[in-house]
C-alpha cells in the first residue's frame, strides 16, 4: 500500500483504488459528529426545564444537583445552538462565520464544564471535556484560518439538504432524547 502526503491531502492506496482524504473533508466529518452530539446533549438539558424531570437528574449525573435548573437549561440551549452552528451556518454558506464562533463557543463551554468538574473534584468526567473542547478548538482555528467557507447565496439545494440535516436531527437525536427522558416518568 502505498501513501502520499501533500500539504492538505493525503492519498491512500494502490493502483485504481485511491483514497484521497482532505483537511476540508476531515472538518466537515468532525463537525458533523460534534455538532449531532453537542445538539443531542444540549437537547437532554433543554428537557430538564420540567421539574419532575430536573427532580430525577441527580440520579443520572450528580452534578446536576450542584445546578440550578434555569442554568441547565441555559447551557442546554446553548449547546443545542452551538451543535446546529457548528453545521448549518457552513452548509446553507450563509453567514459562515458563525460556525468557527459556534466552535468557539463550544470550546469555552467545555473550559468551563472542566474547571466545574475540577472544583467538584469530579476528575472522572475531565477526559470528555478535554477531548470535546479540543475537537471544538480543532474546528473553530480549521474554520477560521485553515479551511475557510466563503460566504454564497442561499441555493435551492443547500436549503434542501440543510432541511434535511434539521429533519434528521430531530427524528434522530431529539425524537429518541425526548422519549427515553419522557417515559420515565
Amino acid at each position: 500500500m502505498a501513501s502520499q502526503i501533500s500539504a492538505d491531502v493525503v492519498t491512500v492506496g494502490t493502483g485504481q483504488r485511491r483514497t484521497r482524504i482532505t483537511g476540508n473533508g476531515v472538518l466537515w466529518v468532525v463537525q458533523a459528529l460534534w455538532g449531532v452530539f453537542f445538539a443531542g446533549s444540549g437537547f437532554g438539558k433543554v428537557l430538564l426545564y420540567d421539574d419532575a424531570m430536573y427532580a430525577a437528574a441527580p440520579q443520572a449525573m450528580a452534578w446536576y444537583a450542584a445546578v440550578s435548573q434555569p442554568l441547565i437549561v441555559f447551557i442546554g440551549v446553548a449547546e443545542v445552538l452551538g451543535g446546529l452552528g457548528l453545521i448549518l451556518p457552513a452548509m446553507t454558506r450563509v453567514r459562515p462565520g458563525l460556525t468557527p464562533l459556534a466552535a468557539a463557543g463550544l470550546t469555552l463551554t467545555m473550559i468551563l464544564a472542566g474547571a466545574f468538574h475540577v472544583v467538584r473534584g469530579e476528575f472522572e468526567l475531565l477526559p470528555s471535556n478535554i477531548v470535546l473542547g479540543a475537537v471544538a478548538a480543532v474546528i473553530a482555528v480549521g474554520r477560521w484560518t485553515k479551511r475557510p467557507i466563503s460566504p454564497a447565496p442561499l441555493t435551492r439545494g443547500r436549503l434542501m439538504w440543510s432541511m434535511v440535516v434539521v429533519a434528521l436531527v430531530v427524528l434522530l437525536v431529539f425524537g429518541p432524547t425526548w422519549y427515553s427522558m419522557t417515559t420515565r416518568f
